[in-house]
Formats: structure tokens, sequence, C-alpha cells
């Protein structure tokens, strides 16, 4: 009896060491992935406003803490509506300046700015949580000037940050007009998408573990309900939803999003997403995004 009771207890032991082995390195496997995905490379570009064109200047809100953002205005018909450029994941605002000039050139306010974690902002990003309020601080700072329509506003953004898009035009009664591209209806959907491109999902657990550490990251968001849930709330406002061959999973959850939102609404399919475009692509596509906008909030000042 004492030899079983003997083998028994090295039997446990070595499995408990085998599962605290197996808990430690998932654990810190996934923690080092998730680090990766909030802390996206930063590689600020170098702009001189005084230079580029357009004339644009810099203005600056404030952010959770009371930490001011400055973002860049492009100024367009004295008293026409503001379209607001929301860039998407492990991007910034450089990269979206060509449709900037473009919706300019047709007489429009615009303003672009990077979310945390992007381009010259510090931080982490919550891949769309905390990004949402962001942009609605930068429409309600916007909505103090007194060269634009401070009841008109316009909204484009790609994947997080037509996350941040979608959400405040579904609470914000001044956004007359939105298009959003390969859109998702709650970060943990992009989490997801960004731990199977690293092909971690091989090995047992990442994928939920992951999903754990990033949920415990943004606790003060659990409450928050999908998209989804409170879409109904863009009934009447115009919107554009676009997909990207290139992007499966994101285009699927556009698709879903579409079908669920009310009228009016439009849809519009890409081979590829927007910063991978060539120029030729690009300038159809911001063609269409401008076309969209003259139709449902015209440059007219009000």
């Amino acid at each position: 009896m004492r030899f079983i009771t003997a083998r028994a207890g090295k039997l446990a032991s070595f499995l408990i060491a085998v599962i605290l082995f197996v808990v430690v390195s998932v654990s810190a496997i996934s923690g080092f992935l998730v680090y990766q995905i909030v802390h996206p490379q930063r590689t600020p570009g170098t702009f001189d406003l005084g230079v580029m064109m357009g004339h644009p200047s810099t203005f600056s809100f404030p952010v959770e803490n009371g930490v001011m953002r400055e973002g860049w205005f492009f100024p367009g018909l004295r008293g026409a509506p503001t379209i607001v450029v929301c860039h998407g994941y492990d991007s910034q605002r450089g990269d979206v300046l060509t449709l900037v000039t473009t919706l300019q050139d047709h007489q429009y306010n615009v303003f672009l700015f990077d979310f945390s974690g992007h381009g010259t902002s510090p931080g982490t990003t919550s891949l769309g949580y905390k990004e949402k309020g962001e942009l609605e601080s930068a429409v309600n700072t916007l909505a103090g000037r007194d060269d634009v329509d401070k009841q008109h506003f316009g909204l484009w953004g790609t994947d997080m940050g037509a996350y941040a898009v979608l959400e405040v035009a579904e609470s914000d009664p001044r956004i007359a007009a939105f298009a959003v591209t390969d859109v998702y209806g709650d970060p943990q959907d992009m989490l997801r998408i960004q731990v199977q491109q690293s092909g971690l999902t091989a090995l047992p657990y990442i994928a939920g573990s992951s999903d754990f550490i990033f949920r415990m990251l943004n606790y003060s968001y659990r409450l928050t309900p999908p998209a989804s849930a409170n879409i109904g709330r863009t009934h009447g406002i115009p919107k554009l939803f676009v997909t990207s061959d290139d992007q499966p999973e994101l285009a699927n959850d556009t698709l879903l999003l579409y079908s669920q939102a009310p009228d009016p609404k439009q849809v519009l399919r890409d081979r590829v997403r927007y910063r991978d475009m060539s120029d030729e692509d690009r300038k159809n596509y911001e063609n269409a995004i401008v076309s969209f906008f003259l139709q449902n909030v015209p440059p007219v000042p009000r």
C-alpha cells in the first residue's frame, strides 16, 4: 500500500507540474501576443502644415484624463458640414490624406486625428472601445467652432475607425451620414482576427486565453453591447457599407451589420482594403465616398 500510495503521489505531482507549466506557458504567450496587438507599431510621419496643400491648421480636443489630442482641420466652405475621417488599426492619419484632399476639393470641412496608440498619439489601443469616446469628443469640440455647421457632420472610417464611427452614429443625432469600410460589431472580433493572423492559434488555448486577457484589460467596457444591438437607432441616417475581398472575416461582419441596419443604406464591394489599394482603385473608391456624401450631406452653408 505504501508503494502504491507513493507512486500515486508522484503521478499527481507530475500532473500538477504539467498543468502549471501549460497554464504559465499559455498565459505568457497570450499576454505577449495581446501586448503586441494593443501596442501596434507606431511610425508617425513628419508633416509640415505650412507647406501642405489645403491650408490645414491644428485643432485640439480633450480625451480621457483631460489629455489634449491634436488633429488637423482642413477648411472648406464656411458654415458647411464637417467630415471626420477615421483611420484604421495599425494605421495613422497620414495614410488617409488623399481622401481628405478629395473631400476638401468639394468644399467640405474635414478633420482627422490619430487614435490612441497610433501615429503621434501615445498609449494603447482598445480596438474601438475608447476610440469611440475620442471620436465623440472630437465631434463635440468641432461643434463649438463658428465656421462649421454645428448640427450636421459626416463620418468615414475603416475597420477600427469604422467601429467608432458606427457607435457614434448610433448615439449622436448630429451625424447626418456615414460611410464604413470593413466594419465589425465588437472589438473582440478584431482581436480574434489579429490573434488568428499571428499563426499562434495552432497552439491550444491561445485564442481563449488572449480573449480573456483582452477582456480584463478593457474591463470597464464589459457592459458595452455589440454595435448590432443599437444599429436600429440609425434609422433615417444615410449609410454606406464597403467590404473588401481580401478581408473575408471583416467582410462577413460588414455584410451582417448591413443586413441588420435600417434604411436608407447602400453596400459597395472592393477588391482590397483601403490601405492596400492601387492609385487607380483608391481614386475610384474615394470618388464613390465623395459622391455618397454629396448626395446625402451636401456642402452648403447652414
